[in-house]
């Protein structure tokens, strides 16, 4: 049986892409993700939908169900000049191509992609999380250390280091977090003088 993504349904055709092809995100409506999916498969794009699994809760049992991993987002591969641009938002349930406009599109780079699809491949629990970069100032949510505040330094995929410093000694002490279990802080105000 061939590969799912290599199948073409009657009445489609699919547009190879071109070396200069790339990887953008599409935004769609809440809950319309597969449908957009199936519209720009079957205008000849290469659309890329990863999923994970989730438990559900139906009639009293629980269920794994799979579910978009970025609810309301896909990714399209294409080479996306004015024509293609146009014609993907001709699909039902899109928001938009993320940017502004198909002559500002800003690509998302291969090796993010790639990082998506060797999670959605490799089927393992996926979290949501924060988006931290190293030096964001963070808050714990849950745990012992919920409502402390410091910054994030991360050293690995899925942990961290919350340091917090004392300014007037210099010095700064650091606790292991998982990633999942910070979250930004709102930027603070600066103090009156």
């Amino acid at each position: 049986m061939p590969h799912a993504d290599r199948i073409v349904r009657p009445g489609t055709h699919r547009v190879a892409p071109t070396a200069d092809a790339a990887w953008y995100a599409v935004w769609t409506h809440s809950h319309c993700e597969h449908q957009v999916r199936e519209q720009l498969a079957a205008r000849g794009f290469q659309p890329f939908l990863p999923e994970v699994q989730t438990w559900s809760k139906r009639l009293g049992t629980m269920h794994l169900i799979r579910t978009p991993m970025f609810p309301s987002y896909l990714f399209v591969h294409d080479t996306m000049d004015r024509q293609r641009y146009l014609t993907a938002l001709q699909v039902r349930g899109i928001v938009r191509i993320l940017d502004q406009g198909w002559d500002k599109l800003t690509p998302i780079p291969d090796d993010e992609i790639d990082a998506i699809q060797r999670l959605a491949r490799a089927d393992v629990p996926v979290l949501p999380c924060a988006h931290l970069r190293h030096g964001d100032r963070v808050r714990v949510r849950e745990g012992a250390l919920t409502g402390l505040e410091g910054f994030f330094v991360q050293d690995k995929p899925t942990k961290g280091r919350l340091v917090v410093s004392v300014t007037m000694l210099g010095r700064s002490v650091a606790v292991d977090v998982a990633c999942t279990s910070v979250e930004p802080c709102a930027p603070r105000s600066p103090r009156p003088r």
